[in-house]
């Protein structure tokens, strides 16, 4: 890049130009935009255990989750720094009667329950599977 400034440096200056119109130098795209696709963020951190690590990275999901609604919770794994494949699920995510799914941890005992504050519970009250 050149220097520091605005992409859009060209549009706001094409506007201050005295006896011409005030229209952007840069139009619109001509081709439609790229549809929507799922990326994976990896966070480290350190824990004295497993049992820890996924306490720990279950509250890292939920926190960012309510920070950022377009974070995927049913999508949070943790695993070992060193053996990425080996990452194991955090939430149970089993599909409810409306669609939904279950934001309890994973292999909760119990009903399974939509998210939000009153969410839907569903099943049979045995172990998530």
């Amino acid at each position: 890049m050149h220097d520091n400034r605005s992409p859009r440096w060209r549009q706001r200056r094409a506007a201050e130009v005295p006896g011409r119109a005030a229209r952007p130098l840069i139009g619109p795209p001509g081709r439609p935009t790229r549809p929507r696709r799922f990326f994976t963020v990896h966070l480290g951190f350190t824990a004295p255990g497993p049992a820890d690590a996924r306490e720990q990275a279950v509250a890292y999901a939920e926190a960012l989750s309510l920070l950022r609604p377009e974070v995927a919770l049913g999508a949070a794994a943790l695993s070992p720094a060193d053996a990425w494949q080996r990452a194991a699920r955090l939430f149970c995510g089993a599909v409810g009667p409306d669609g939904e799914r279950c934001v309890d941890v994973a292999d909760h005992p119990g009903f399974h329950h939509a998210p939000g504050p009153g969410g839907l519970g569903w099943g049979d009250g045995d172990q998530c599977g």
